[in-house]
């Protein structure tokens, strides 16, 4: 067997919040191929698959997890596999962190990304999540995907199989193949950008991480956003202000006294503590304000 599996980590040690119990096993993904053993050894781990890379959009909970976490860890460094009128085309692994490809295509001169710089993670990830800051989604510049599952394997799908909406992602099943939504990895990416000046991407990349800088806690244990804006007319870190929760603290969890819209892990909170707070955030926003605060970090 080529498939890696490893002895089940702790979610805190593989998570940005650094909250999360102990699980069954982690099975690594480095090839494509490798997927063709993962649902045998997925039934023989037993435990619900649980797709992570980086882990920073996880809210995980404490104890031992019934869960095996599947880590799709496709290193594929980025390479242009072709160009056109339309744009350069860059594939790249899922496990590729999402700030090397970004500096990758600085250095090569390639623009449409520069949106996503600060946000950590992997490509696959990114793409899991249509991640997507200063008016850029990773979705607007997909071209293509490679993604598993285990009732088709492993098949690359045309933009016009793939839907996104905010903070989402999903097949949308356009040849009549149907997929189990309880299972799909993505493997590699390719994302259409446009020919630009490297010194111009590079001060647009600088100047975005200086205002996440500003205004988010870049360095401190979060998951980053953790409800979705209601709408572009309120953002969700202006409600938890207007609502007194900007700085407020709950055992070893606060919301960031920088933005409201972070919760982040002062060094020994725990995932009750947490969810405790989310959720009187929740309701005291919706008594106020009446606008219904929608999760954006994975509660598992």
């Amino acid at each position: 067997m080529s498939l890696v599996i490893l002895q089940g980590p702790t979610l805190r040690e593989r998570t940005t919040l650094r909250l999360g119990g102990s699980t069954i096993a982690e099975v690594v993904i480095a090839r494509a191929q490798d997927c063709d053993e993962l649902s045998l050894a997925l039934e023989r781990l037993g435990g619900k698959p649980l797709v992570l890379g980086y882990g920073s959009n996880i809210l995980a909970s404490d104890g031992e997890l019934p869960l095996v976490v599947v880590n799709p860890a496709v290193m594929d460094a980025p390479q242009v596999v072709g160009e056109g009128t339309d744009g350069v085309r860059v594939r790249v692994g899922a496990g590729f962190r999402l700030p090397r490809l970004l500096g990758w295509l600085c250095s090569n001169g390639l623009s449409g990304l520069e949106g996503l710089s600060g946000i950590p993670g992997t490509v696959g990830g990114a793409v899991a999540m249509n991640a997507g800051s200063y008016g850029c989604e990773t979705g607007a510049r997909l071209e293509s995907v490679t993604i598993f599952d285990p009732r088709n394997g492993v098949r690359t799908l045309k933009r016009d199989s793939l839907h996104f909406a905010y903070r989402h992602f999903s097949v949308e099943e356009t040849d009549g193949a149907s997929g189990d939504t309880s299972l799909t990895i993505v493997l590699d990416a390719t994302f259409c950008l446009d020919r630009g000046v490297r010194d111009d991407i590079h001060r647009v990349m600088r100047e975005n991480y200086a205002k996440k800088k500003a205004t988010q806690p870049v360095t401190a244990y979060s998951a980053g956003c953790v409800f979705k804006n209601p709408s572009q007319q309120a953002s969700a870190g202006k409600l938890l202000d207007s609502c007194g929760f900007k700085g407020k603290e709950y055992g070893g969890m606060a919301f960031s006294k920088m933005h409201a819209n972070f919760l982040i892990n002062t060094g020994k909170g725990t995932s009750e503590e947490a969810k405790y707070l989310l959720s009187i955030a929740q309701e005291k926003v919706k008594k106020e304000t009446n606008f219904s605060l929608e999760l954006e970090v994975k509660i598992i």
